[in-house]
């Protein structure tokens, strides 16, 4: 047996892909970070009670993450837990805005994508000590 042998993990993932979310990465990232690791139930209700614009987004893409779970793996959808949730860089409109004196100054309008990734919550084996 060689040592570069991969070990096979049978883990099911449901992922969830959000293009042109209409808002910058900087304003996406606190969120998201804020959502990583917590179940989902908790996060939707979370998402729902924000007062960010950009949640109900972020909510509409963890739904749709959790509705692959369901229907694609048959995940149990009260284990499903958020694995990993971030977002890149896509496009940036750029427009300009009259200005006096005949000036105009540059109006930037970022486009992000999101990705969210659940995974199933396992059991975890408590490690008892021998005594």
């Amino acid at each position: 047996m060689s040592k570069n042998k991969k070990k096979e993990i049978d883990i099911k993932i449901a992922k969830s892909i959000n293009k042109n979310v209409r808002s910058s990465t900087r304003k996406l990232k606190p969120i998201l970070r804020a959502i990583v690791g917590k179940k989902v139930d908790n996060v939707i209700r979370d998402l729902t009670f924000s007062d960010k614009r950009i949640s109900k987004d972020i909510k509409k893409t963890i739904s749709s993450a959790v509705a692959n779970a369901e229907n694609n793996y048959q995940l149990d959808i009260d284990k499903l837990i958020v694995k990993e949730a971030y977002c890149g860089k896509q496009v940036i409109m750029k427009r300009f805005r009259a200005r006096a004196k005949g000036r105009a100054a540059p109006i930037l309008k970022p486009y992000s994508n999101l990705t969210v990734i659940l995974t199933e919550k396992k059991k975890e084996e408590k490690h008892g000590t021998k005594s």
